[in-house]
């Protein structure tokens, strides 16, 4: 999995929260809003939920895709970052319930008639012609079951999260196994629930989820222990083993402050880290300006 794609959602997560609020309506971050995803101009840009996500599904294209040099240090070693991109996109299409808002719907009325979905990225041209053209190289996934997707969704957040801690605090590994016990639960749903096998067609996604966990054990299974096989978990095991003594409860309290103090760290470089996306995104539209 590429690490610096979970540092991008992460930032989308924070603006772009999976749930609604309350009353049943998006929950949009509305500090900065409008500079980062939707050019300054909330009116023409962003002037319904629709818009606003596809505003951020671009700020993900753009951040990932956007000229030859994000694609070489971010996609090319990982070429299932589409799939994660519209699995985000048809979740949060899906969060209100409106049959007729779906995937589908998205490609016909912003996918096929944006130009910043088809504009030839100069550089990238020996990868993909355009957003859309990446897109439409995933066409099976468009036609999956929103469900199932919603499933994938839910596996792949709870892995790029297990990704995003690691690399934020190297030093909390007892946590690892918590983590990766909810994610390999995610996945073991959508393998069992769906009745996922071998011949099915879904099982790519089974395959992506599985090849990127083993991508986190390869890398950090010497300090991140006893990590769940995928292939050997059960339902009925996760319980046993995410048991915590009481005892280590009372041994973590004295740390607790120093814990606090770091995190207040961790916030503050995920606002640089925000702004630096901001910046990078404004220059990877000046250059696709250049190109219409």
């Amino acid at each position: 999995m590429n690490e610096n794609m979970c540092k991008i959602f992460e930032v989308v997560w924070e603006d772009f929260p999976d749930e609604l609020d309350s009353d049943g309506n998006y929950k949009f971050d509305a500090i900065g809003f409008c500079d980062t995803y939707c050019g300054n101009d909330c009116d023409n840009n962003c002037n319904n939920d629709i818009d606003k996500i596809n505003a951020g599904c671009l700020f993900i294209f753009n951040s990932l895709f956007g000229d030859s040099d994000s694609y070489m240090n971010n996609a090319k070693s990982n070429m299932n970052i589409t799939q994660y991109i519209l699995a985000w996109l048809s979740y949060m299409l899906g969060l209100k319930n409106d049959n007729n808002i779906n995937l589908n719907y998205f490609y016909n009325e912003y996918i096929n008639k944006i130009k910043e979905y088809n504009i030839v990225i100069t550089g990238a041209e020996s990868y993909y012609n355009s957003y859309k053209d990446l897109i439409d190289q995933k066409e099976n996934f468009m036609k999956m079951d929103k469900n199932i997707i919603f499933k994938f969704y839910d596996a792949f957040k709870s892995l790029c999260i297990m990704y995003n801690e690691i690399n934020e605090d190297t030093t909390h590994y007892d946590k690892c196994l918590e983590k990766a016990n909810a994610f390999a639960e995610k996945y073991t749903e959508l393998k069992e629930d769906y009745n996922i096998d071998k011949d099915s067609s879904y099982n790519e996604l089974l395959s992506i989820l599985s090849n990127d966990y083993d991508s986190f054990i390869k890398k950090h299974g010497t300090l991140c222990s006893d990590l769940p096989s995928l292939s050997d978990y059960s339902r009925s095991s996760a319980t046993k083993n995410t048991l915590i003594p009481v005892l280590s409860i009372f041994v973590a309290i004295p740390f607790f402050f120093g814990i606090a103090y770091k995190y207040s760290l961790f916030g503050f470089d995920k606002r640089h880290q925000r702004q630096y996306l901001r910046e990078k995104i404004k220059k990877i539209k000046k250059k696709m300006a250049s190109y219409v």
